[in-house]
């Protein structure tokens, strides 16, 4: 049996992954099942496109469906309410790019969340593993497409 890879969560992003499975089962499911209807009143199937459109909408669904339910169901919520002096998941950390003089700040959460344009980084990101672990004063050097970058934690919270 193959190992089931957690999928790492806040409480909040739970909750959206649960709103977007209701939808795509209670709204997505049934508009793609009215048009494969009305597709069907067209007659042949074999040479009509929007008949075709209309299943490979539906096996999309299906798909994000099955993806949705395995990340519910795999979900382990991140505890927020941690504080402590070690970047972890579930932290918000500020950190100091030291060749730029910048400084950074970061929400370090699970892959499933990830949103670099609003600063939630993964735990899996290069940045995000390799501050992990670390602690208020400790710098680290992160490969980049750019060449190597050095940040500097300068608080977690």
């Amino acid at each position: 049996m193959a190992d089931v890879k957690e999928t790492l969560l806040t409480a909040e992003g739970l909750k959206k992954l649960e709103e977007e499975l209701m939808y795509y089962k209670s709204v997505r499911r049934i508009e793609v099942s009215e048009r494969i209807k009305t597709a069907i009143e067209y007659g042949d199937i074999s040479e009509n496109s929007e008949y075709d459109d209309a299943k490979n909408e539906q096996a999309f669904i299906e798909g994000h469906i099955v993806e949705l339910e395995n990340k519910i169901n795999t979900a382990k919520i991140i505890d927020e309410s941690v504080k402590g002096d070690v970047v972890s998941v579930g932290s918000k950390v500020t950190v100091l790019d030291t060749m730029y003089n910048d400084e950074l700040e970061y929400v370090i959460v699970g892959s499933s969340e990830a949103d670099p344009f609003n600063n939630r980084i993964s735990n899996e990101s290069p940045v995000g593993k390799a501050i992990l672990g670390k602690r208020k004063g400790d710098e680290v050097e992160v490969s980049t497409p750019d060449g190597p970058v050095t940040f500097k934690v300068l608080a977690i919270q």
